[in-house]
């Protein structure tokens, strides 16, 4: 446990010293004047949103070079090829894990991306401030991640609002009751359920199947990482679960469009 706390923390310490250089190139009020043409939020959540239990289980694609646990997934030379691989297979949106220190990630993968899809774009970092916010909308990002255990009630609250009004809807991530309840009183309205328990790393599927059945109707449920089966996916499908997020099973397969069709089509039933 304290492991795993070590290495959060680490996470947060590298993320805030990357935002303050970031914000000393280019200061946030920068980047809010660039920010003219602001789209109405809830591209991302409407892509997400299953409409029916009898509709299938929509697909978020991961764009992920490595991870804490798993050490690196695979190269990514070309993110606009994948992400038109993913578009191809029937994703409904993107994300990309952009946390360079422990990820290997490239927030640079957006000018590639963004031009290459048209299907929603999700930031997938640590966000911890509204410059954050301000850079993901420049870089023409649909959604962010928001991750309920490194935030508070009230933090939560400001960023999604923040996040709201400059044309970005907020994926927020729990892990059990306690963060899922905090969420929704936060005003989320697009939870993703984690399997990963960010103090320890590890992994039960069981969480999306515990917690998933407590979303309210009309907030859009995620199941979140060990995504790994059709099995999986169609035992998800059974559920009112709206959208399955899968990263590591797509980045490290020998083919990406085979593996990317049978994933769809167990989302289909």
């Amino acid at each position: 446990m304290t492991g795993g706390l070590d290495r959060l923390s680490r996470i947060v310490a590298d993320r805030k010293r990357r935002v303050a250089e970031m914000a000393a190139r280019v200061p946030g009020y920068v980047l809010r004047a660039r920010i003219v043409d602001v789209k109405p939020a809830g591209r991302l959540e409407r892509a997400l949103r299953r409409g029916s239990a009898a509709g299938p289980l929509k697909l978020l694609c991961e764009i992920k070079r490595a991870s804490p646990s798993r050490g690196p997934l695979g190269p990514v030379n070309d993110p606009a090829a994948i992400a038109r691989a993913y578009e191809a297979g029937g994703a409904a949106a993107i994300s990309l894990v952009t946390e360079p220190d422990h990820f290997q990630g490239d927030l640079e993968w957006f000018a590639a991306v963004r031009p290459a899809v048209r299907i929603p774009l999700l930031l997938k970092d640590f966000i911890l401030d509204s410059y954050q916010l301000l850079d993901a909308a420049d870089r023409g990002a649909d959604g962010v991640l928001l991750i309920a255990a490194m935030l508070s009630e009230t933090q939560l609250q400001r960023l999604v609002t923040e996040a709201r009004l400059i044309g970005l809807d907020c994926l927020v991530e729990v892990h059990d009751e306690g963060e899922l309840r905090t969420s929704l009183r936060a005003g989320a309205t697009l939870l993703g359920i984690n399997n990963r328990n960010l103090h320890t790393f590890e992994i039960d599927v069981e969480t999306s199947l515990r917690l998933i059945p407590l979303v309210p109707p009309l907030v859009t449920a995620v199941a979140e990482s060990g995504i790994q089966s059709t099995d999986q996916i169609a035992h998800l499908r059974a559920t009112r679960c709206d959208a399955v997020l899968i990263g590591e099973a797509l980045m490290t397969s020998a083919d990406l469009p085979a593996t990317l069709s049978s994933f769809a089509a167990a989302a289909r039933g």
